[in-house]
């Protein structure tokens, strides 16, 4: 495989790729595919306007359904998931319409994650340090993985060992975890420094960081 549109080849004839798991058809679950808001420019004509407005999120905030439900929230995960992997190309999400507004996001289409190792995208992050809102499950969650016991790339080496197709992730794919997991408690510290925390963190949960290490633990 060698296109100019795509800009890679194999070597000499290998190409990395990824595994798709597919979904019930649409008769059997119904879902709805919504344009990402933070949705990035793909081409050199102009930029969306979130590339070029730092305050864009006040503009998201007056549109339904992000004005009044957890989406906004559940977008800001979606964006940490994406750093996280590296994946640049969040420009839709779905969401199965029998749960409502208020049902989860549906991560579909990662095939460009983990794909550079070097390099991370801070752009991805926008939805977070634009909006400077997280929920505080997800924030206890993230605190806990940086812990030299929770390591998020000890945790994720150990679980895909159980994978068939082990080590399915490289070494250096696993240490940019810590990384940018580093990286994405930054941003939340720069929000909490600036608006604090009662305006940053939303408060989805009453267990205690304590209560969700024991939880993991078992």
């Amino acid at each position: 495989m060698c296109k100019t549109e795509y800009a890679v080849c194999g070597n000499p004839h290998l190409l990395e790729g990824s595994l798709s798991a597919f979904l019930p058809s649409l008769n059997l679950a119904p879902r709805l595919s919504i344009p990402n808001p933070w949705i990035r420019s793909y081409s050199f004509d102009g930029k969306e306007e979130w590339e070029v407005n730092p305050l864009y999120c006040n503009t998201v905030r007056e549109i339904y359904p992000y004005s009044n439900s957890n989406r906004l929230l559940n977008i800001v995960d979606m964006a940490i998931f994406d750093f996280l992997t590296g994946n640049m190309d969040r420009h839709h999400y779905e969401m199965f319409t029998k749960f409502g507004d208020d049902g989860f996001l549906l991560h579909l289409d990662n095939a460009r994650g983990f794909g550079r190792h070097s390099h991370d995208e801070i752009s991805i992050l926008a939805p977070l340090s634009q909006c400077c809102i997280i929920k505080r499950t997800t924030l206890l969650r993230l605190r806990l993985l940086a812990e030299p016991e929770y390591r998020l790339s000890d945790v994720m080496r150990e679980s895909l060992l159980q994978d068939p197709l082990a080590p399915v992730l490289t070494e250096p794919h696993l240490l940019a975890l810590d990384r940018r997991l580093q990286l994405i408690l930054d941003a939340v510290g720069k929000c909490i420094h600036t608006f604090g925390e009662a305006t940053v963190v939303a408060n989805d949960t009453a267990q205690s960081p304590a209560e969700h290490r024991a939880k993991l633990g078992t």
